[in-house]
């Protein structure tokens, strides 16, 4: 009898272990969402930004253009830096879906971890690891 309640306590003992490292593993992907979520709030901030530049820049040009319309310049210049508004979007958004990528690539690496190691502490016991 004494034997069977060893045995029954470390049972509890186990599930209530593999129990807690379910709830690691489930704060974890909590985790890799919100930061999924700031990302892509990140992401529509920047994006905004960079549109309100642009139709800043492009009203400034309207206005220059509209008081330099009967005026002639002859300009000599050795140094041409030419801004390229184009690419700057793309160039946010796949800087911002790189970190994206990588923190997801990284919060699923430490679930499938997690969860290997949950089932691989069950082992035989019959139980089973919510996610």
């Amino acid at each position: 009898m004494e034997d069977l309640k060893k045995k029954y306590k470390n049972e509890i003992n186990k599930r209530t272990e593999m129990e807690n490292k379910c709830v690691l593993i489930k704060k974890d992907v909590d985790e890799a969402y919100t930061n999924k979520v700031e990302l892509e709030s990140c992401l529509e901030r920047l994006t905004n930004e960079i549109n309100f530049y642009r139709q800043l820049y492009e009203e400034e040009i309207r206005e220059l253009q509209s008081q330099i319309s009967d005026t002639s310049v002859v300009l000599f210049m050795d140094n041409i830096f030419s801004l390229d508004l184009h690419g700057i979007i793309p160039e946010a958004k796949a800087q911002c879906k790189d970190i994206a990528n990588c923190s997801r690539a990284k919060a699923e690496t430490i679930t499938r971890s997690r969860m290997r190691s949950c089932r691989h502490w069950l082992g035989g016991t019959g139980m089973t690891c919510i996610a």
